[in-house]
């Protein structure tokens, strides 16, 4: 891992949580992508970020197996987890008992073709201070705006930032069009990097009521005040649900 990088200090490690259960896509971890299983292309997405080990943790042996095949690191978690956030916990536990590492990055299985530097870019609050930091874009189709599939960030970035990748504090997320009126909306990406404190106590609170009524497992950081910040980028990465979204990873990943 380069020192230069503003995260360095964390020492961070990416953890890659996966399963094989998946009510649209059964088996996704492995469906094949031009030769290779899919979560062994997020395995070599996260790699290509290098900030440091990257770690599969999975729910089932053969996606361990498959990893491992690669030349790639998994470890084997408890398969009942409600959430890769409770299983990328287990996983630091069992790789990390010594606690080297003090940033956790947690990369969703199903991003093949995700930018590396986006995996990077959400590393980058961390070293300001915040405890959890994610990923944002601007919408630009309409109906996404109105779409309770599309989780809204409100985000209030500074208009006078040059920064190409601007940082600013995370006050919701919702199913919901927020913030009201004028003015741009932010598509949550979710990929999440973590203060390691601020996993630990995560995992450790029960779901919050906001969080019970939105469906989103991040509100739990809001709701007991963790401080959360967002990074804005250009695109949203595409995440592999069905087999339409499985084809088309194939075909950006064949016009590399």
């Amino acid at each position: 891992m380069s020192a230069a990088h503003p995260a360095a200090a964390l020492d961070p490690i990416v953890l890659i949580p996966a399963r094989m259960a998946s009510e649209r896509l059964p088996g996704k971890p492995l469906a094949d992508i031009l030769g290779k299983p899919m979560i062994v292309r997020v395995w070599e997405r996260a790699m290509a970020a290098n900030l440091g080990p990257v770690v599969v943790a999975a729910a089932e042996p053969e996606i361990v197996a498959a990893v491992e095949a690669a030349g790639g690191a998994a470890v084997l978690t408890r398969p009942d987890h409600p959430s890769g956030s409770d299983r990328i916990f287990e996983a630091l536990s069992i790789i990390d008992p010594q606690r080297r590492h003090g940033a956790v990055i947690n990369v969703q299985g199903d991003l093949p073709t995700i930018d590396p530097a986006l995996i990077a870019a959400a590393v980058k609050p961390l070293s300001r201070g915040y405890d959890i930091a994610t990923l944002v874009a601007e919408i630009s189709r309409e109906a996404e705006k109105t779409d309770p599939n599309v989780v809204k960030a409100a985000v209030g970035f500074d208009p006078a930032d040059a920064d190409p990748w601007p940082v600013a504090r995370a006050l919701y997320f919702s199913r919901a069009t927020v913030p009201a009126n004028a003015g741009p909306l932010y598509h949550h990406i979710g990929l999440y990097a973590y203060r390691r404190e601020a996993l630990e106590k995560f995992v450790s609170w029960p779901p919050g009521l906001l969080e019970k009524r939105e469906k989103l497992e991040q509100l739990r950081a809001l709701e007991h005040g963790l401080s959360f910040a967002a990074v804005r980028v250009d695109t949203v990465p595409l995440g592999v649900d069905t087999a339409a979204d499985l084809n088309r990873a194939r075909d950006i990943l064949a016009g590399l």
